[in-house]
């Protein structure tokens, strides 16, 4: 074996093929107990998986030909504890050792599963996951709160994405730990803070995220306290944790689950550009029924004028012809209708008529009214 002195040491590849050469001669067909993590298949049809316990962890692949072949395929996952066949060997492209599965035997599920399907069991008995509990997430909102880890691509997706979407809304974000034994108290601090808002500044959406990761990884947003904070969050809480495969007791509990960072983002706001078009069509319809409406009652009102003036000219035609029936009427019963005839009529001076010759004295004045003009005469005799 070469490479024991400078003058002639061992290239990367002498030394990973040398160590891929005795960990296959030294671990073929070993049996392997641990819990699944990580499981991922691919449309190749082989399957890669981690395969771990509390001390330590190693990549496994099951190829193809041996997964069809595998009677409890269906249930290998995350948090499946198997018993595995295979045979050890080092990768050399990356220097990692892993395990080429070649059967598999379910054991039973994992600690950690078992945890999981454990307190969900006992929150859903409590109905913390009840859908009558959720809410509705507002339609624009104003302010959005965002409890995360500061690092990473996961933050900054959802800030563009929330910035191109709806430009005029404020963020705010607590960095939280998200993976790890600190990660729950973290994450339940950042939800208190933005629930108590001592500053006045109350968020209208609280987005509780982080990355896609491993069963292991994402196990703290299973906590138990971490959970109940978000069901008792005043603000609607929209979980997205992991990816869309990815389901943890935070998504349950939260009002709306997400399946990943950048979809929270896209429910969490609208997107204005779509509301200024809408609204721009809103206009145009309602510009166009005002319109319409106002053209209709328009005619109508043309058209109630028209009858106005037609029944008024109906109308005084009727009241002209009675008015001259009337004063028809009244030229028959007129005295001053007999003088044409040839009479005349008397009046004393204080204009009372003359109807007899008691009714003056001599030296009386009288005014006669003939037919055409009148006389003023004095009573010198009354016969």
């Amino acid at each position: 074996m070469g490479g024991k002195s400078q003058e002639h040491p061992l290239t990367v590849s002498s030394l990973t093929t040398e160590l891929k050469s005795l960990i296959e001669g030294s671990f073929t067909r070993v049996y392997v107990e641990g819990e699944i993590s990580g499981w991922r298949p691919y449309p190749s049809g082989h399957v890669y998986f981690t395969l771990k316990d509390p001390g330590a962890q190693i990549q496994a692949v099951m190829f193809k030909s041996s997964f069809e072949r595998c009677r409890v395929r269906s249930a290998l996952k995350d948090g499946a504890k198997v018993l595995v066949y295979a045979n050890a060997t080092l990768y050399p492209q990356r220097g990692s050792c892993q395990l080429v599965v070649l059967a598999a035997k379910l054991l039973g599920e994992g600690e950690l599963m078992q945890r999981y399907l454990e307190l969900k069991a006992k929150l859903e008995a409590e109905g913390l996951f009840d859908p009558s509990r959720k809410r509705r997430i507002p339609f624009m909102p104003r302010r959005i709160a965002l409890v995360t880890s500061p690092a990473g691509a996961v933050v900054h997706d959802m800030c563009r994405v929330l910035v191109r979407r709806f430009p005029n809304v404020e963020i705010r974000l607590f960095p939280a730990a998200v993976q790890g034994a600190d990660a729950p108290r973290s994450v339940v601090a950042g939800i208190g803070l933005f629930n108590a808002a001592q500053d006045g500044w109350l968020a209208d959406v609280l987005i509780v995220a982080r990355g896609g990761g491993s069963f292991e990884d994402l196990f703290c947003f299973n906590d138990e306290s971490l959970v109940r904070a978000v069901a008792a969050s005043r603000i609607p809480v929209i979980s997205a944790v992991g990816h869309e495969t990815d389901f943890t007791l935070c998504d349950f509990a939260a009002d709306v689950r997400a399946g990943t960072p950048s979809i929270a983002a896209e429910i969490a706001v609208p997107e204005m550009s779509e509301i200024v078009r809408k609204l721009a069509r809103a206009n145009s319809s309602l510009a166009a029924a005002l319109r319409g409406k106002y053209e209709w009652f328009a005619q109508r009102i043309d058209g109630l004028g028209d009858s106005l003036t037609s029944s008024l000219r109906l109308r005084l035609a009727g009241a002209e012809g009675a008015l001259r029936e009337l004063a028809s009427k009244l030229a028959l019963l007129s005295p001053y209708s007999v003088l044409d005839r040839g009479y005349s009529l008397t009046t004393a001076s204080d204009g009372t008529v003359v109807k007899s010759s008691a009714d003056v004295s001599p030296g009386d004045v009288v005014t006669t009214r003939l037919a055409s003009g009148s006389m003023t005469s004095e009573v010198v005799s009354i016969l």
